[in-house]
Parts: C-alpha cells; structure tokens; sequence
C-alpha cells in the first residue's frame, strides 16, 4: 500500500516499493523453515545481520557492545531495524527512477562469524563520497519513515545514499546539517535546520508549539489530521509487511486508522526533567546544588541536552496547569537539589454526579449508580451524594461540567499520590506515577471498538464463547469494561501490585469477584490457574513495547482459545507475534488467521500508532 505521505514524484512508484516488500517476505520465509532460524538469519533489508557501528575506543566495553549490536534480532522492531526497512524501500524506488547504468565493480568481504558453517559474506560497492559531517545539504524529501522523520536525497545529487531529516514533509526543500553516515545501510542522519521551500502537504501555521522543530515530541504539527492518520495507516501497514514474515495473502487489507477526538490538550500524563550540577553522576565527587535554576522540559531532537519546555499544548490544561506549578517550585527550590530529578504530571478527576428533580423528589442521575470516589466501596452512597463541588475551582484546577455530573480536575506530582480516571462511568484508580494509557479522549472509542470485535460477527461461534482471559491485564482496563458480555472474565498479570489495584478498581465498578476475577501468575505458569474451556476463551493480549516472549506465545497455542485480540503499542513486535501465532511456530498444531487490523491514534503531532488486530483459531481437519 503506497502512503498518501509521499511526494507526488514517488508516490507514482510506491505500488512497487509494497510489491517488493511483499517479495521478501515471501522469499524469507522459503529460505528458512520456522520462526527460529528466520529470527537468527533474517528478513533483514541487507540480507545480514547488522554490522558493529560503534565509535573509537576499544577494550571490553566496546566488545560488549559490538556482540550486542551483531545478535540483536530483527523481530524485536526497533527505531533502527523500522527505518532500514524504509530507507532500502525508498532505495528501490530511487533505483527505479534513475537512468540504466552499469553496476559496479564490487568486491566481496568475508565477515567475522559463521551462518551454519558457511561464511557470511557481503557485497560492496566503492565507497561514495558524502558530504562532510557538520556541513550543511539541501535535501528534497520523498518519504516520511514510520519513526516519524522525513527521508529524502541530496538535493541535485543522484546519489542513492537517504538523508534522515525530522520535522519535514514530503514534498519539502529543507536545509538539514550532516550528523553522521551509516554507511552499511546507505542512510546519513542530519539535524533540520530551514525549510527552504515547502511541499503541498506543510502548511507551518498549523504549527501550535513555539518548540516544534527543536522539542524531540512531536513531528507532524505541520501536517493536517487526515494526513497523519493515512500516514499512520501506512505505518500498520508496512510493519506487517516487514515483520510478521507472512504471505501477503494472509494478510487482510489495513483498515483507516481511529483518530483521537482531541489532537492538542489530549495528554494525561508528562514526565518533564531537568539535569543536575555537572558532575553529580561521579561517585567520588563532593555532592553540591544547584546553583541556578535548571533549565526544565523535554530533551532536544537528537540530543541529551534538556530543552527548556515552559508549556506543552499537548498536555491536557489540568497537566499544564502542574506544569507550572512545578515550574515555580523548581525555581524556587533549585539549592535543594544536588542531582537531576523527572517530574511526574498526572492528571486526576474527582467526579461529582449531578441530582435532577423528577416528580418532586430528588434523584440522582444515572451517573451516580456507580460509586465516584477514589475511597473504597464501603463510603456510604449517601455521603457520595450529598457532596458537592467547591464552589470555586481552585486555581490549579479544571471545572468540566456535562448534564451529568461536575468534573475537577487537578494535576498530581507526589510519587505515592492516587490518580481517578473515568472512561464513560467507568472508574479506575491508579498509582499517578503507573502506567496507564495516556489519552483519555480516546479511551471511550477504543474500549468501545474492543467490546464490539471482541465477540465473534454473526455465525454458529458467536454464542459458544462465554469467557475472558486479560493476559498482561495491569490495572484491569480491558478485564472491566468487558466484563458485562461474559459469564466470566479472568485477569491475569505477573505485578501483584497491578493485580491489587485491579481488584479494587473491579470492586470500585461493583463487579463482583464471581464475575471479574483477577489472579498473579508466574510467567511459566500463566494459563495454568484458568479453566475456562478453551472452545469457549476469547484471550486480550496488551503487552509491553518489546512484544510478547516465545514462552508466552508457546502457552497461548498450547491453550488455544477460540479468538485472540492482540492490543499493542508497537506494530512491528505486534506483527511479529501474530506472524508466530497465524504459522503457529512451536504449537501442536493449533494455527490462526488474521479477521481484522487497525490503528488507534493515541499520540497525535507524533509518529506513534497503536495497532489493534483480531484472530481466529483455524478449525483442525477431522
């Protein structure tokens, strides 16, 4: 699938960029049998697993960074393995475009290490000359890679080596200042410095941040909605190409990507920083304060340096409001700091249900059947009732009234503190400095998109599955809001912690255990403490950025329950994983196919998706 991202002049070719993937993943898989040996050898984009880059230096810790560097694999959807992906497409796409000429002389390197007793060996051309580092280039962009920075050419150049240039759209003429070559993946990475002229995809008055362009959040505030999410489609689209290792024709076609309601104020959650006095990291050294004011923010594009951040319109107003206030503080309190320090944003809602007059009595809305406090359901509903709002908002707050109820919300900075958050009338409760999803604007259209594909579509399947396993549940998101359509639900997590608060916020919504269950389990032993019966088993899986382990994928086909919803905030190890799952590597048999996948937009302005796909068992021969 060609994104509507690309300029007009690759745009005509981008049919054969996805063709050309499509073929190496099939000539992956006819290379190697199972996932293993495709894991150690690779659908990489040279053929080779990745050589050293390191620096000068040598001794042991330049040893133990070139083994980890050469063994790491592919599968796991880095930044890096995701952008040499995309630079060798747009490679392609450049080669296609230029006059025929004869390859070059090329000489053959034998490369230290062995693939199953035959050396490895690598192909390369004369070495190009490029640009000195630190010299400024103009670069025509053709492409935004899926880390979200533009990737183009020299500017009158016919060079095939790409620029990796931030904060540029397609279309672009931009002024970019060479960092550094990578020359085993034909890339060169370059900081954005000017655009020069613009492409018909930037318009910079949509740009809402005075930091854009120098902040390392966001990337597309110069792009329109639509724009971003077809980009973000495309990003979901060629992370299954790249990384499930599956024939294209197991794939189902990218559904549009959900976009979130808000695109600015949306985030709930910031974690702003500032450095400590030099040399506070150094063991030996006399510890001293600061002796100015810090400069407080976010780091730069590129760099460790912390960029002074005084406002971010992504925050929501409540969390910008703290931002400030912790501002003040750290202005004020700077001599007690003697080394750096993250500071926790987290928005927290306190929800007062509305009462109506009905007959001449009063009762209270069909928002107070739930309980709306933070404090256990032992409060009295009677107490809950009968309290009010301030009458004035305080100054660090937010007053969000509906026909409802009356929210206040304020931000929360205490490691210890408890945050309430509501999805519709569900409440969930969870320590401020946690993990939760970021952005509550979304969160009502995305639990509502897992509650109606969490069940099968019509047909003989629909009523046989009675049952929920929340695999990697935390704090209970997926297990609560579905447990209304089962006769049980089960979540499961390693974190006991998680666990607790899972408990409660369950107890919070008056789901009784009998319903919405939740139980610590070791890894190993995951599926184990669960008898629902497979046939009957829908299984959510949400798992951390690196994916699901071959041991858990191991006991999912082993268990083999009738559908699996994979949620995840990384689609390349998410491609991975419904790869393993649809060739059933390391089952008894048990294989699934591919229903539906689509992207959530959880992070607009940025380069990140969430991807949501559904699969369903494939029924065994008799």
């Amino acid at each position: 699938m060609s994104s509507t991202t690309e300029a007009p002049q690759a745009a005509a070719a981008a049919p054969a960029a996805a063709t050309t993937a499509g073929e190496s993943s099939q000539q992956g898989q006819a290379q190697v049998q199972g996932q293993k040996k495709w894991q150690n050898g690779g659908n990489k984009p040279n053929g080779n697993k990745r050589s050293f880059q390191g620096g000068q230096g040598g001794g042991r810790g330049k040893d133990k960074q070139r083994k980890s560097k050469r063994e790491r694999n592919i599968t796991e959807g880095s930044s890096e393995e995701v952008l040499a992906f995309d630079v060798q497409a747009l490679i392609a796409l450049r080669k296609e475009s230029l006059p025929d000429a004869p390859a070059p002389t090329a000489g053959e390197e034998v490369k230290d290490g062995e693939e199953n007793g035959e050396p490895q060996t690598e192909t390369q051309a004369p070495s190009e000359t490029l640009p000195e580092t630190f010299t400024e280039i103009e670069v025509e962009v053709h492409a935004i890679s899926s880390t979200g920075d533009g990737l183009g050419f020299q500017l009158g150049s016919t060079s095939t080596q790409v620029y990796v240039v931030p904060f540029v759209a397609p279309g672009d003429i931009a002024k970019a200042k060479v960092i550094r070559h990578v020359r085993e993946e034909s890339y060169s990475v370059a900081d954005f410095v000017s655009v020069v002229k613009a492409g018909p995809l930037r318009d910079d008055a949509r740009v809402n941040c005075k930091y854009f362009s120098q902040c390392s959040g966001c990337q597309f505030q110069m792009l329109d909605y639509d724009t971003q999410l077809s980009h973000k489609r495309s990003i979901v689209d060629k992370a299954y190409k790249n990384f499930s290792n599956l024939n294209p024709d197991l794939v189902p076609s990218i559904r549009d990507t959900i976009g979130s309601p808000l695109q600015y104020g949306y985030r709930t959650k910031l974690t702003p920083h500032f450095d400590g006095p030099p040399g506070h990291h150094k063991r030996n050294k006399p510890k001293q304060a600061l002796s100015k004011v810090p400069e407080i923010g976010f780091n730069a594009k590129g760099r460790r340096h912390v960029l002074d951040i005084e406002d971010c319109p992504i925050g929501t107003d409540a969390v910008r409001l703290g931002m400030k206030r912790e501002r003040e503080r750290i202005a004020r309190d700077f001599g007690n700091f003697t080394k750096g320090a993250t500071i926790l944003l987290r928005e927290s809602t306190k929800r007062y249900p509305k009462k109506v007059i009905s007959n001449g009595n009063a009762n209270t809305t069909a928002a107070t059947e739930e309980t709306t406090t933070t404090e256990e359901v032992s409060a009295s509903a009677t107490a809950n009732e009968e309290e009010q709002p301030p009458a004035e908002t305080p100054a660090d707050a937010v007053r969000v009234e509906t026909d409802a109820h009356v929210d206040i919300k304020t931000c929360l900075s205490a490691t210890g503190a408890m945050s309430s958050e509501y999805i519709d009338d569900y409440l969930f409760t969870n320590p401020a400095n946690s993990f939760f999803q970021n952005n509550n604007s979304i969160l009502p259209k995305f639990t509502q998109y897992i509650r109606d594909h969490v069940m099968p579509p019509a047909g003989p399947h629909r009523d046989r599955i009675k049952y929920l396993i929340d695999a990697y549940s935390g704090s209970g998101l997926f297990t609560i809001t579905l447990a209304s359509l089962f006769t049980g639900s089960t979540g499961i997590d390693i974190a006991k912690d998680s666990i607790e608060c899972a408990r409660k916020n369950a107890r919070l919504n008056n789901l009784p255990e009998s319903q919405c269950n939740f139980l610590a389990a070791d890894a190993p032993q995951l599926f184990k403490q669960v008898t629902y019966p497979a046939d009957e088993t829908v299984v959510v899986i949400d798992p951390p950025r690196k994916g699901c382990d071959n041991d858990f994928l191991s006991q999912l086909l082993a268990f083999g329950p009738r559908r699996v919803v994979y949620v995840s905030c990384n689609v390349h190890t998410q491609a991975r994983d419904v790869g393993v799952l649809v060739r059933g590597d390391g089952g008894d048999g048990t294989k699934y196919e591919i229903e539906s996948i689509v992207g959530f937009d959880f992070f607009p302005q940025t380069g990140h998706v969430e991807g949501v796909a559904v699969l369903n068992r494939v029924e065994k021969s008799a």
